[in-house]
Order: C-alpha cells, then structure tokens, then sequence
C-alpha cells in the first residue's frame, strides 16, 4: 500500500439520548459541542471529533472478550501518574462512575470509567510520543 493512514478522525459513540449524552459529554469532559441534531451530536474531545449517534436501548461501544469479559474499545491517554490521579478525582467529584486506578503490569497506570450510556472508557498515565514532542 502506497499510502498509509494518518490517524483516526472521529469516533461513533452509541447513546440513547443525545440531549442527555451531549449535556454529560460537555459538563463531565469538558467536551466542545460543535453539531446537534435529534440523530446525532458532533463533540470535540481529546483532539479528536466524536459522534454521539442515537441508537436503540442497550447498546455500547463495549464489546465481550474470549474470558467473558466486558471491555472499553477506547483510552484516552493523559501526561503522567499526577495528571491520571488528578483527573480521576475530577471525575469522582462530577458523579462519574469510575474505576480504580490499576497496575496492569505495563508501563504506567490506568483507570475505566463509564459514561450516561453505560460507554466503558479507560485512562493511561502514558502520552504517546508524538504527544510528548508537543509538550
């Protein structure tokens, strides 16, 4: 393949209410709403563009893994441990439900949190590299 992908544009996040989605995006995230309409609301978070789309009851981006195991299709990353303990307080304080922060044998630390819809997400203390440059 001669070309080769640049990096992923937006995410489409199953939600049951998008009034309700886009108000818990905006005020729990800090979320930028750019679109709203009854199908769907367009949100910039984490330099990226997600879709909150209107689907049926139930549905998540979660998925079920061999061992039974629900797990999240995305991590946000964030610029050390300090900033991955200070975000999870952040969260705790604004009624979002969340995880422990974890060992999971990597490098850093991680921790999972819900959104409105039931939307599994993690958190990993490590920026990737082209982030670090940024800084």
């Amino acid at each position: 393949m001669g070309q080769k992908l640049i990096r992923v544009g937006t995410t489409y996040i199953p939600v049951t209410d998008v009034d309700i989605a886009t108000e818990w995006y905006v005020t729990r995230l800090d979320a930028e709403l750019s679109y709203k309409d009854n199908d769907k609301a367009i949100i910039n978070l984490a330099d990226q563009s997600f879709f909150l789309v209107k689907a049926n009851e139930k549905q998540t981006a979660n998925f079920i893994d061999y061992k039974g195991k629900e797990q999240f299709s995305l991590t946000f990353e964030v610029n050390g441990i300090d900033a991955l303990e200070k975000i999870h307080k952040e969260l705790i304080k604004k009624d979002v439900i969340v995880g422990d922060i974890e060992d999971r044998g990597h490098a850093g630390r991680n921790f999972v949190f819900h959104d409105v819809n039931g939307n599994k997400f993690d958190v990993w203390s490590e920026l990737s590299p082209k982030y670090h440059r940024k800084l």
